[in-house]
């Protein structure tokens, strides 16, 4: 059967190369869009923090700090921290990688006794071949900060808690260096800084002191059993940050000694293991930890913002409450004493908007009063039955209250203080939900840091080093 449809032209064929090259393209692009989305929800936590003086007491620091996570965005700098125990040969590799000795090193014991910082800064270039080419050292669009750490096992528990808190949760990247076959100390330290939530790799320094042997033993018992829950086989790197060469030489006496000298640092792999992370999921490194960073923030300013504010309003409620109360049990005239009781509620409902710094008219306020009272449906209801018939009653009461010579002034007073029990309790009980409806003010909307975070979470691809711990992070944000 012969087609009806129209010649069609055919679909062009793509080759496979074109293909990845239009899946990365993509990738690129979703990551940049990421990263200006990080860059843009920073700017307003920082732009819109709407907080009192009182409010921002104590938090000065964090507040300080979300201005350095701005320019860190800014400027590109990924943070990688470095820890482990005393001579495993942290500083010597930092120095190692960087080219430079800029780290204090020592003999003995571990000479970094405080934090210790250094900008590695790189700058990439493809070639007309295609090839990626990094230059170290050098100004360029990517900034490295390399962080050296005293040694674990040279604090104590406290201490070493703090370290593994606080420089973790800045760093974009965590190096864990040991020299051998894990203790349990760093086995316990390895899984504390773990619960950071950050990209780790394991450095298996100083692999020249072991025979070939010896070395593949030990990586494959930390490999197979020591880290198995910890790290894949990929996140573990093996380096010689300063080899020890060994030489025979022929004394003048003529005797026979070995010379020890220091050889060629070996790190290419650890190199090219960071910089492939980097130029892969950098930006999703920085965006993704600047926006936990705030999101821990803006938890912490919204918690004190809401608790402080909550006191405020809990005592602005309880002045309408009173008002509201004696307004009604002193007006004996019917109805008005119902408009002045709805007044008072407006108005409250304006004082607590000003609070918490949210726009509302006089119309709004009552608008805001009719929901309110339509949700809280049966209390209000009671409310207007009663103090319907408590005002007639206090008004037959009050009237009648001369012509029985004071005899109805008991029950005028008794009713007085039954209605203004009923409208406290509608005020009270308005006031909450209103403070509750006003607050939801002082919250992230949808383009908050855990939005984000959510976005850079599930573009992430099989291959990356976060994907590992994708879960977790998501955990962390429930």
């Amino acid at each position: 059967m012969s087609s009806i449809l129209p010649d069609s032209e055919p679909s062009p064929a793509y080759s496979d190369e074109e293909l990845d090259s239009a899946i990365e393209g993509f990738a690129d692009i979703q990551t940049e869009l990421n990263y200006k989305q990080a860059q843009t929800t920073l700017s307003n936590l920082v732009a819109n923090l709407d907080l009192t003086a009182r409010e921002q007491a104590g938090l000065e620091t964090e507040i300080g700090e979300l201005t350095a996570w701005m320019a860190k965005l800014t400027g590109m700098v990924v943070q990688i921290a470095v820890f482990g125990m005393v001579g495993r040969g942290k500083s010597s590799l930092l120095n190692a990688l960087i080219g430079q000795p800029l780290f204090e090193t020592g003999p003995l014991h571990g000479v970094t006794r405080t934090l210790q910082r250094v900008n590695w800064q790189i700058s990439e270039k493809v070639g007309e071949d295609g090839a990626l080419r990094v230059t170290f050292n050098g100004v360029g669009q990517s900034q490295i900060e390399l962080i050296d750490t005293p040694g674990l096992d040279e604090v104590d528990g406290e201490t070493r808690a703090n370290l593994a808190q606080g420089i973790a949760a800045q760093a974009d990247l965590i190096l864990f260096v040991i020299a051998g076959d894990m203790t349990n100390l760093e086995h316990a330290a390895l899984s504390q800084l773990r619960e950071a939530g950050k990209p780790m790799l394991l450095i298996f320094n100083k692999v020249d002191q072991y025979p070939e042997a010896d070395r593949m033993a030990i990586y494959q018992k930390i490999r197979d059993e020591r880290v198995k829950e910890l790290l894949s086989a990929d996140e573990i790197v093996m380096t010689a940050a300063s080899p020890l060469v060994r030489k025979a030489v022929r004394r003048p006496d003529g005797s026979t000694g070995v010379l020890v000298n220091r050889g060629v640092a070996e790190v290419e792999a650890l190199k090219l293991k960071i910089l492939e992370i980097l130029h892969r999921e950098g930006k999703a490194l920085v965006a993704l930890n600047s926006m936990l960073y705030a999101d821990n923030v803006n938890e912490q300013l919204v918690q004190r913002k809401l608790t402080i504010r909550e006191e405020s309003a809990n005592q602005l409620i309880w002045r309408a409450v009173i008002t509201k109360s004696v307004a009604i049990a002193l007006n004996p005239i019917a109805v008005i004493d119902l408009l002045s009781g709805a007044a008072i509620d407006v108005a409250m409902i304006m004082t607590l908007s000003k609070l918490y710094n949210i726009p509302m008219t006089e119309a709004g306020a009552a608008g805001l009063l009719q929901k309110i009272a339509l949700s809280m449906g049966g209390i209000t209801v009671s409310e207007m039955l009663a103090n319907l018939g408590l005002s007639s009653l206090k008004s037959l009461l009050g009237i009648a209250t001369p012509v029985t010579g004071g005899a109805t002034l008991a029950p005028y007073l008794s009713v007085a203080f039954l209605q203004a029990g009923v409208a406290g309790v509608s005020c009270y009980g308005i006031g909450q939900v209103a403070k509750a409806y006003l607050a939801q003010g002082a919250t992230w909307g949808p383009d908050g840091p855990k939005a984000t975070i959510d976005r850079i979470l599930s573009t992430l691809d099989e291959d990356s080093i976060l994907n590992r711990i994708k879960d977790e992070l998501r955990a962390k944000l429930k």
